[in-house]
This record gives C-alpha cells, structure tokens and sequence, in this order.
C-alpha cells in the first residue's frame, strides 16, 4: 500500500490516513466540496517530495499540491482516492540578499512572512494580495498570482528569478541562480508559473525585490460614468508615469455592501456608479492632488478625497479590503475573476448584470477590480446551490464576446475547467496537453485541474 511505502519513507508522524486528515484540508476559500483522499503527506525537504512523487508515480498514485488553502478555483480540494501532499513544512525563508535585492525562501511561506522579511532588509515583494496573511509563496507562484499593484510591478511571474521543483516522477530541477538574464535554452522556471501544479511541485523560490517606497499618495475618487474612469485612468498615466501603482474600480453595489457588511461611512455626500481607488508611489509633490484637480476640471470627477496620514490611507483602503466579509456574508458566494480590454469592462458589467437579472431576478452582486491592468471581479450570491452552471454560462458567454479571458489572476483549477475553451483555442488546449503528457504522462500532478488528463 502506498502510505505504507510512504510511512517508511517519512516516518508515521508526517503521513496520515484519511480519518486521522484534519478538516482543514478539505477546503479552500469558495467552501466548495471535497472527495475522499486517500490520505496526507507532509514532506519537510525537496529530497522528501522527491521521494514521494517517485513512488507516487511508479502506482500511479494521483498527488493534489495543498499550499496555503486560499485559492477560488477549489484546485486544492482534494477529489477521491487523491494523496494531499501539503507543503506547509517549507516555510523557511532561506535567504535575503540586501546588496542585490533577492531572497531565497521555501514555497510554504506566507506571503506576509516574505514582505515582512523584504522590509527589514530595506527591501520590498512587490506583490499584494488579501489573503496575505495565509496563501503561500508556492501557490501564488502556481496560480501566477496577481493582486493590487499588477499594473506597476506586474504579477508573480515577474517576481520570480529561479525555482526549484519536483517533476512527476520525482526528478529534481533547480536553477536558482540570481540573473537577470540566462538565454540558454528553454525557461522551463516560466513553464512551471501558471500551471497550477499539473507540471511539477514547487519545492524553494528565489524573488527579486524592489526597493522599498519613499511615500505614497492615496485618494478615493467618484466617477460619473466608466468612460469618465476611463478618461481619468489616461490622465493619471500621463501626469504619473511610473509612479502610479493602484487603480481600483469599486462599483456602486461594492461599496453599498462594503458599508453595510464592514461598519463604515459612506465616503461621498452622495451615490456614484463608481468609486475609484487610486495610489501612487514616491514623495508627496503634489503631483496626484494637480492631476485630480485636472480630473475635475475636465469632468472625469464628481468628488475626489486625498488622504493626509497613513490611517486615512488605511481607512480608504479598508473599503477595497471589504470583499472578505462582504463574500462572508453571502448564503452561496460563487467567485468570478474575468479579464478584459479596460475601455470594454463598463459595459461587461453592464451586460453581466442584464444577463443575472434576466436568468434569476435580483441576486446580491459585488463588481470591483484592477481595472487598470484589465481585471474585473464578480462577487456572486446565488441563494442556493445547483444555479452555479447557469450563472457561469452567463457570465463567461458575455466575457467571450467581449474579447476577455474566464480567468485573470485565479487560474482555471476545477471550476472553470468547462470553461476553458471560451479563451483558448482548439491548438492552444492542445499544445497545452501536449507539454502535460510529456512531463507528467501518468496523470498523477493535480488531476481534473485546468483540463482532463483522459482527453489529452
């Protein structure tokens, strides 16, 4: 029996079976429903994970990868007969070069834990995210996970200069050297970011880092119309440049349910279609509050407040932060993260809204995003379950014909696997299958994620 082999391998105190599995990894954030795995494994090296993947795919064991529990696509949440191989053990955080601005760190690390340890050396991760406190280095680098600040310092690809993983059949890869530049041959570190595990297991990462921030501007901001945040986006680029680092779109049903659900005050004297979070980086020259001025002057602006200390910032911020308890709140919460061009996601909204109303009647919604860099996120309550394939169809069916992608930031993992078609290709799926049958001809990495192995 494989958890016997696996026993011998580890010891009994990091392999369990499934009734000693503790609850929490059945889960992940859209409580969606777990199988019944065959059991848990808790490696603590590279060698260990090593070893068990070499003696998973030699049964022909199927392995789920388990990081921080924090993912919206249930690609963690193990399905039947499945072996949890968590990676919780891989929480050190090896190394933090303050001369090139790099750290080495194991994939079990929370995010917090490494942007913590970035700023104590002077440094910064320049990667944001809510569920900071708990998602976990390897899973962000996984689901190439995005965040507030995309739009400045991209995604967790671009932070990424090495890794170190674990193939299917237990060979170990590493190239953690810290360069820049290394054109010698495929990137196969680049393969492994968005794959979701099905390619191989992140085991250690080596992250650039940025230099840490002199200051920021905040402001909240009203907006008439999307076309009028759309006009005030190019402004802010024009005037900013570089410097700005947030452009959060919060929709009038956001920020009501935001109010209602987190005990704040409304921000403005009166409703707008949308509320618009921007900050930008560097020391306060004034430079954000003229280019709102502009803003206002040009009618991009109905009402615009600039914060003046680090707790107004946080105030401002705690509005955008409101998405956790307003999903809490929710009887069936079913998450939606959509991309699309930026001049088109006003009316993206607009016909997802229709195309709820007219397939349920009024259903609790939440619309935010980086709409800066394209992302759009639906918080959906659909009351009961057994309406989710309805509520998807119509949401994925408008984001086709608008061009955008079913998954921006999240991945596909299991609940967008149907999906997947209505971004890429018949060729592009393909080439996809053809590069998981090739490093993983077993099937054993996160099967049923993104796409079926049986079809490839």
């Amino acid at each position: 029996m494989i958890l016997d082999a696996l026993r011998a391998e580890l010891g009994e105190g990091r392999v369990c079976a499934a009734p000693d599995i503790e609850p929490r990894y059945f889960d992940d954030e859209t409580g969606g429903v777990a199988g019944k795995p065959l059991g848990l494994v808790r490696p603590a090296s590279t060698q260990e994970v090593s070893r068990v993947l070499s003696l998973c795919n030699a049964a022909g064991q199927p392995v789920v990868v388990q990081g921080g529990r924090t993912g919206l696509t249930r690609g963690a949440v193990p399905r039947d007969d499945e072996l949890v191989l968590s990676l919780e053990n891989f929480a050190a955080i090896e190394a933090v070069d303050a001369a090139t601005g790099t750290m080495a760190l194991g994939a079990g690390v929370a995010l917090q834990a490494a942007q913590e340890a970035a700023a104590e050396a002077g440094w910064r991760l320049a990667v944001d995210i809510g569920a900071r406190g708990s998602c976990t280095i390897g899973g962000m680098i996984a689901t190439n996970a995005g965040g507030h600040q995309v739009f400045r310092h991209g995604m967790m690809r671009a932070q990424v200069l090495g890794l170190e993983a674990v193939l299917a059949d237990g060979s170990v890869v590493s190239a953690m050297q810290p360069m820049l530049k290394n054109n010698t041959g495929y990137d196969w570190t680049q393969l492994m970011i968005g794959a979701e595990g099905t390619l191989g297991v992140v085991t250690r990462a080596l992250l650039r880092l940025q230099p840490a921030v002199a200051g920021l501007e905040t402001a909240l901001c009203a907006v008439p119309d999307y076309a009028a945040l759309v006009r005030l986006l190019a402004l802010l680029r024009a005037r900013l440049g570089p410097r700005l680092a947030s452009f959060e779109a919060m929709w009038d049903d956001f920020l009501a349910q935001a109010i209602a659900h987190c005990a704040l005050r409304a921000p403005f004297a009166q409703d707008w279609p949308c509320t618009v979070l921007v900050e930008c980086e560097g020391e306060d020259d004034g430079a954000l509050a003229a280019a709102l001025e502009a803003a206002f002057e040009a009618g991009m602006l109905g009402d615009a407040l600039i914060a003046q200390s680090g707790a107004a910032r946080d105030g401002f911020w705690a509005y955008r932060d409101a998405i956790g308890e307003i999903t809490r709140t929710m009887t069936h919460f079913e998450p939606f993260d959509v991309g699309a061009p930026t001049a088109v996601i006003g009316a993206l909204v607009e016909t997802v809204r229709a195309g709820l109303e007219a397939e349920f009647g009024a259903l609790p919604c939440a619309c935010f995003g980086h709409v800066a860099d394209g992302n759009l996120h639906i918080a959906l309550d659909l009351g009961a379950p057994g309406r989710e394939h309805r509520a998807q169809a119509v949401v994925y069916d408008a984001v086709r014909a608008a061009g955008g992608t079913v998954s921006a930031e999240h991945g596909i993992g299991m609940l967008k696997r149907d999906w997947l078609g209505h971004t890429r290709s018949p060729a592009e799926i393909a080439l996809m299958r053809r590069v998981r049958v090739a490093l993983d001809p077993r099937g054993i990495l996160n099967p049923g994620r993104i796409f079926d192995m049986e079809t490839a």
